[in-house]
């Protein structure tokens, strides 16, 4: 790790938030992809407006953080592995190019690894905001970047195929989203370079360690995860090549066939990439129409959820999988602090739910990604300048939150890209009508033909257990919108349409349908019934327990009482109505709790001892 506390940011942030207040009725919508072979589509990113919360906060706070990187630096180690000129400062950390005689404390562990997720992630912030310094931004670094691509640049590198991934990535946003209507040849060159240094197939990493190797971490490279991205791109007209490629790194042989046949094969495997992979399962779905991969991807995704997920819905504790009924997950929190590396899972989670939901229409789907929106990337700390992010989240029995003490590491890149996404996330639509997915101050513009529809969402969800979605429709119009009814919603939950009820307990874990006329004026009001629960850590350590309200897991804050009963537990309220305090009255005292989002600098305990 390098000792260097660069500050490189050439712009305050007030000045770059004074250039992100474009109108956004200048900018066209743009459609994101739509799924030939499944019933639900994606809305445009700019057709989706986060409105005042924590989450536009998140969103405008990293917009204005990577807007402000110095692009001579991050084009440096592709400029310097061509020969080219290299103007500006070094990054420092995981980013710069390093002489692999001369590497120390992972100073260059990953040269240039991340450039490709910060485009990425510039390239969807234009497609929400419309903001033209950014697509200035995405156009400057495409063409600086094309300059220097270089075979040399993978050799000697730890990670070709992972490297490759997230550049491409950034390409094919740069194309889809930035309007860069040059990236697609920039990818071709990329391939180009690539290709003589990736292995012959997907290979797993048991296959790599058979290999010869400088060093453990040289088998860490990741050529399982790219047919995503390479079917994307041969979708995106880069080439049929493209296809082929996709298929040929299939990782068919040791992980979708195992798991479309029922094996469950994650314990051991790395956790955030083996997840990510799953969504090249679900593009060979898409592209080819593969039955074996669609039920890949929702196996796989069914034993990370059941198996292997913490009440946050966060998982892989120092970033493997557990053995089931191994108790693995219960003795981690006392021997790691590194739970759940926080914004590539999230990252990876927000993607594989997102196919899956579209492709079903499963609500269940919707649920796993609410759970993991507020237990986990909701409560990362902010980037720092230096380059310093925020990576795991500690459910340790003395958890903390901490910065990562080597910069520019991964989770800087997808941190980049999830907070970008949260609006695509949060509704879908098919030919007839809405899905409302998150619960989320938002509102969705809906072109339906030449009617325009708009959907404005209020709500301190799921601190208040309520939602009110108003509709504005100049001409008034049949369709049906689907709300997602959790899993855990109890009977009393009821939704309403102009303050009359049209639905009471409505069924659990599905989408209801809401059939109308709508109208301006018309407003749709949910109210949950948010149970309090205890859910066990792992089967193995049943009175190691987390208290959850409806999505939301609570953690203790302060002093922990030597003894608690889960009577005592679950009788925790909000010490007022709205509130993001919590309270437990137990023998020994109050015990404070807090949701993660809520938590600065606090030592917390997300699971409590309920024994005797």
């Amino acid at each position: 790790m390098t000792q260097s506390r660069r500050s490189f940011l050439k712009s305050s942030a007030a000045a770059a938030a004074a250039t992100l207040a474009a109108p956004r009725s200048t900018f066209a919508a743009l459609a994101t992809d739509n799924v030939a072979n499944g019933p639900l589509s994606e809305f445009g990113y700019a057709e989706i407006e986060l409105l005042d919360g924590p989450l536009l906060e998140q969103f405008k706070t990293n917009h204005i953080f990577y807007l402000s990187l110095d692009e001579d630096m991050l084009l440096k180690p592709y400029r310097q592995r061509a020969g080219l000129p290299a103007p500006g400062d070094d990054m420092g950390g995981w980013y710069d190019w390093v002489d692999t005689k001369h590497l120390k404390n992972n100073h260059g562990f990953c040269p240039g690894g991340t450039f490709g997720q910060y485009l990425s992630g510039l390239s969807r912030d234009f497609a929400a905001t419309g903001n033209k310094q950014t697509q200035e931004k995405v156009h400057r670094l495409v063409k600086g970047y094309a300059a220097a691509i270089s075979p040399k640049y993978y050799q000697g590198n730890r990670f070709p195929a992972y490297v490759y991934d997230k550049g491409s990535i950034g390409l094919l946003d740069a194309h889809r989203y930035g309007m860069e209507y040059t990236a697609l040849r920039t990818l071709n060159a990329t391939i180009d370079a690539a290709l003589p240094y990736l292995p012959p197939r997907g290979i797993s990493r048991d296959e790599q360690y058979a290999r010869p190797h400088t060093d453990p971490s040289w088998c860490w490279d990741e050529p399982y995860t790219l047919p995503e991205n390479l079917f994307i791109a041969y979708k995106c007209g880069a080439g049929d090549r493209f296809l082929d490629l996709a298929k040929r790194f299939l990782a068919d042989d040791w992980y979708f066939g195992p798991l479309a046949a029922g094996q469950n094969v994650l314990p051991g495997k790395h956790a955030y990439s083996h997840v990510n992979a799953l969504s090249s399962a679900m593009q060979a779905y898409l592209v080819m129409g593969s039955e074996k991969h669609l039920q890949a991807a929702k196996n796989g995704f069914d034993f990370l959820r059941t198996t292997q997920s913490f009440a946050t819905g966060g998982w892989g504790p120092d970033e493997e999988f557990c053995e089931p009924g191994s108790g693995v997950m219960g003795e981690s929190l006392t021997k790691t602090h590194s739970s759940f590396e926080t914004c590539c899972g999230t990252y990876a989670q927000f993607k594989i739910t997102r196919y899956l939901l579209r492709v079903t229409k499963d609500s269940r789907y919707g649920d796993s990604m609410e759970r993991i929106l507020f237990n986990t990337i909701m409560g990362a700390k902010p980037m720092q300048k230096d380059g310093h992010g925020f990576y795991y989240s500690d459910y340790n029995n003395d958890g903390f939150k901490i910065y990562h003490p080597e910069q520019w590491t991964c989770c800087t890149g997808t941190f980049a890209q999830v907070t970008a996404d949260y609006g695509i996330s949060s509704y879908f639509g098919d030919s007839r009508g809405i899905y409302v997915n998150l619960y989320i101050p938002s509102r969705l513009t809906w072109s339906r033909g030449r009617e325009v529809i708009a959907f404005t969402q209020e709500t301190n969800y799921p601190h208040h257990p309520s939602t009110r979605i108003s509709i504005d429709a100049a001409i008034p119009s049949k369709f049906p919108i689907y709300l997602r009814i959790p899993a855990w919603a109890g009977p009393k939950t009821t939704v309403a349409v102009n303050e009359k009820h049209v639905l009471a307990s409505p069924a659990p874990g599905q989408f209801a349908r809401l059939e109308g006329v709508w109208k301006t004026g018309d407003r749709i009001e949910i109210e949950f019934d948010m149970p309090t629960v205890l859910e066990a850590v792992d089967p193995q350590h049943p009175d190691l327990v987390a208290l959850v309200h409806g999505p939301l897991a609570l953690f203790g804050v302060g002093a922990i009482p030597d003894k608690i009963s889960r009577q005592q537990l679950l009788s925790a309220s909000q010490i007022a109505n709205g509130s993001t305090d919590w309270q437990a009255n137990t023998a020994a005292g109050n015990l404070n709790l807090r949701p993660f989002a809520s938590i600065k600098d606090e030592h917390y305990r997300l699971y409590l001892n309920v024994k005797g």
